[in-house]
């Protein structure tokens, strides 16, 4: 058995966590700590968890010392130490913070404000979304965890930009999302009565996914991306629901473009490429590491219209994050992860 710890357990990655690795069939886990629930089991602070999990919260440096794998689920900033020392002790570390997400210490520096304080980590990590970049797992101990946003449109849009059937420039990503993306920290555009029965934009064309999903596309393309990045809230608990539009290239046939996704997904158990004629919906991937992709042609304007639909928390957090867990440690790549979304 692996022995798992989170540390950052009682907010909503770290408790998505705890009730995914607590129904895993070769991990257990060993120690959490929180630094607002101190000395709480999860029941405490979660009523669903109660009499689940008897482990109460304690250091950070006890999660380091219990653990084989060290889950962070911590904000941008304080991962790269706590990194640190779990490399100099041979422990696996998986970052949901973004961290290590970003290749460029000036790109880190512009969206975060932060400094790369060991930057020889940041060449030891593996961008974690294995669907794209699987192969470079291979003798690496620390995974950049990528968040919803930077799931949800990579995968969509990755194919199609392979296979050069899409402009790399002007591509327009129009994204909703579920308020558990915007953490626990209540804030005014996640109060009840603002939230409630309204959709509204927020970070319009200056969001930090933006460079981070742009670098993922630029990567495998080896083309310049440029993405128009627009987030609306939903006033929903979970879900993702990533609307891409890429121009065509002449020659792009809708039936090639359909054969690369197939090829290139084909055998990808959280990949769920759906039949003409029907659009991904967010609510048949809910508490799922699945994600759904549907795509959409328009001839009238040379458009591609790719749509993929995550779980934010489940395979925008850390259902990936446990799906990378069993990659480090040889598992079974779907091991803990194969519940069946709800049909309502």
């Amino acid at each position: 058995m692996i022995d798992a710890g989170i540390v950052g357990a009682t907010g909503y990655a770290g408790a998505e966590l705890v009730r995914l690795l607590l129904r895993h069939p070769d991990a257990r886990l060993a120690a959490l700590s929180s630094v607002s629930f101190a000395g709480r089991e999860p029941g405490e602070v979660y009523g669903a968890y109660r009499g689940l999990c008897n482990l109460k919260c304690g250091t950070q440096e006890q999660v380091v010392a219990r653990s084989d794998v060290v889950f962070a689920a911590l904000p941008h900033g304080l991962s790269q130490e706590l990194a640190a020392e779990c490399f100099a002790k041979g422990k696996a570390f998986i970052d949901l913070g973004a961290d290590f997400r970003l290749k460029r210490e000036e790109d880190y520096k512009k969206w975060y404000g932060g400094s790369f304080s060991h930057p020889e980590l940041h060449g030891r990590a593996v961008y974690g979304l294995p669907e794209l970049f699987r192969s470079e797992y291979a003798g690496k101990k620390i995974v950049a965890n990528p968040g919803c946003f930077t799931t949800a449109v990579p995968l969509a849009l990755a194919p199609a930009l392979l296979g050069g059937f899409v402009e790399p420039a002007g591509i327009v990503a129009d994204c909703k999302s579920g308020v558990t993306g915007a953490g626990r920290t209540p804030t005014q555009n996640t109060h009840f009565a603002e939230l409630n029965e309204s959709v509204s934009a927020y970070k319009v064309a200056n969001h930090r996914h933006n460079p981070e999903m742009e670098q993922t596309l630029r990567l495998l393309s080896g083309e310049n991306v440029r993405i128009t990045f627009v987030p609306h809230l939903l006033p929903i608990s979970r879900g993702i629901l990533a609307t891409c539009y890429a121009r065509l290239k002449p020659g792009a046939e809708p039936e090639r473009i359909r054969a690369a996704y197939e090829k290139r997904y084909a055998g990808e158990y959280f990949i769920r490429l759906l039949p003409d004629g029907a659009a991904a919906d967010v609510k048949n991937v809910r508490l799922s590491n699945f994600c759904d992709i549907s795509l959409h042609f328009d001839p009238h304007d040379s458009m591609l219209i790719a749509i993929s639909a995550i779980d934010n928390m489940v395979k925008g957090a850390a259902g990936q994050a446990v799906q990378n867990m069993n990659i480090l440690f040889g598992l079974d790549e779907t091991a803990g992860l194969t519940a069946v979304p709800p049909a309502f």
